[in-house]
């Protein structure tokens, strides 16, 4: 007879272990059903292999920065806030750091240690896990959920949490089941999109891959009129922009149509168009002699000087021979030098998916579903994605101990 287990969760990444844990903690039969060949393998790529486990700040800082359904978020964060998860951590055997931007990273700086102390938890509370486990189809009948794999073979539960994450990394194994599931038992799937993603552009930009501007102000203008503006680091590709805020900006603007939006980036936010003109008018008349492409490299970086002569269109002239419509040219790229935007970059390559299970027909004090009894979904699968920075993760602990505290018995 196949056994009953009185909790499965499907996917064995970040959620799915913490979940597992409290389920196991409460005293559930818990089995983890992962596809991957170990566990949380997305989790050990994440913050570039140190994992940014939590923010530790206020869970009003953190339901700041949470993009899509920040109030369905409300109860979980309340009910397991990133000082609980700090101290979870903390208790476990993990010592921890907290860096700049009250970014909370394992004290090695390794990722797997992270991975590894919630294992050491499911083995403290008997959680049983199988890898290498594709689901092919999963139906209720009467009280029990039966799960098939691809090799025929079926488990049962009285309880299943999904736990599969998004489609974000498909390298990661990131696959639509959790979708495929939610929609099979009559869930409103919120289209996924990309989110902490590159965003591309229409301009070549082979000759500025790999150039980082610090301290500028990057502004999405949307052709509706809407801006969204973030300042700090940026990056360039081949073909997108990159970095912190460009990816922080992807997650804002991933709602609306990107038809003639323009990325503009300022060079130099901390001065006025009237500042910068004083600044040139007097300095112009100092170093009069002085070749325009020799100064302006005392005001952007090398590689993109080239770049911002092409569209200035000047050809190599002395600072006294600038006309007074030279200068407030200059003056307007380095303060409004605009991209046209093509699109964000696919969903495979954004650090989290936006979208998923909408978050209407979820219970927020528990995460189970409100159309099916005794079925949960919990973190990246559900239409809930945030900014960098923690808040990712920090979902992914609170919903999944939500579900795993909640349980009926």
């Amino acid at each position: 007879m196949t056994e009953i287990f009185d909790c499965i969760i499907i996917g064995g990444g970040a959620s799915g272990m913490m979940a597992s844990i409290f389920a196991a903690k409460n005293g559930f039969n818990t089995l983890i059903l992962e596809h991957n060949e170990k566990l949380g393998k997305k989790l050990y790529i994440t913050g570039k292999g140190r994992c940014n486990l939590t923010n530790n700040s206020s869970i009003e800082n953190h339901l700041e920065h949470i993009v899509t359904n920040k109030k369905f978020m409300y109860t979980a964060l309340n009910a397991f806030s990133p000082k609980m998860v700090i101290d979870f951590f903390t208790d476990a055997g993990l010592k921890l750091k907290t860096e700049r931007g009250n970014r909370v990273f394992p004290y090695s700086n390794k990722s797997s240690d992270v991975i590894n102390t919630l294992i050491d938890q499911m083995y403290n509370f008997g959680v049983r896990y199988e890898l290498n486990c594709n689901i092919d189809k999963v139906e209720k009948k009467d009280d029990l959920f039966y799960i098939y794999n691809t090799n025929g073979i079926k488990y049962t539960t009285y309880r299943l949490i999904v736990a599969t994450g998004g489609l974000s990394y498909s390298g990661t194994g990131a696959t639509s089941l959790g979708y495929d599931i939610a929609r099979n038992f009559g869930h409103t799937i919120i289209r996924p999109k990309s989110a902490l993603c590159p965003i591309v552009l229409k301009e070549h930009t082979v000759a500025l891959n790999g150039l980082s501007l610090k301290n500028v102000r990057l502004t999405i203008i949307l052709n509706n009129g809407k801006e969204f503006s973030e300042f700090g680091e940026m990056l360039f590709t081949y073909t997108s922009i990159s970095g912190p805020i460009a990816l922080e900006l992807s997650s804002q603007i991933n709602k609306y149509s990107l038809n003639n939006a323009i990325a503009r980036i300022d060079f130099k936010p901390a001065l006025t168009y009237e500042e910068l003109d004083n600044k040139f008018q007097r300095e112009f008349k100092t170093f009069a002699k002085k070749d325009l492409r020799t100064y302006i490299k005392t005001l952007l970086p090398n590689k993109f000087c080239e770049y911002f002569f092409v569209r200035t269109g000047l050809k190599n002239i002395k600072l006294a021979d600038l006309t007074k419509e030279n200068r407030h040219m200059i003056i307007n790229l380095l303060k409004k030098f605009d991209f046209s935007i093509k699109s964000l970059d696919n969903i495979n390559v954004g650090i989290v998916t936006s979208g998923g299970v909408d978050v209407k027909e979820i219970n927020s004090k528990t995460c189970e579903s409100k159309l099916v009894n005794n079925l949960y979904f919990i973190g990246e699968v559900l239409d809930v994605d945030a900014l960098t920075g923690g808040y990712n993760l920090q979902i992914a602990w609170s919903t999944a101990y939500l579900a795993g505290n909640n349980l009926k018995g």
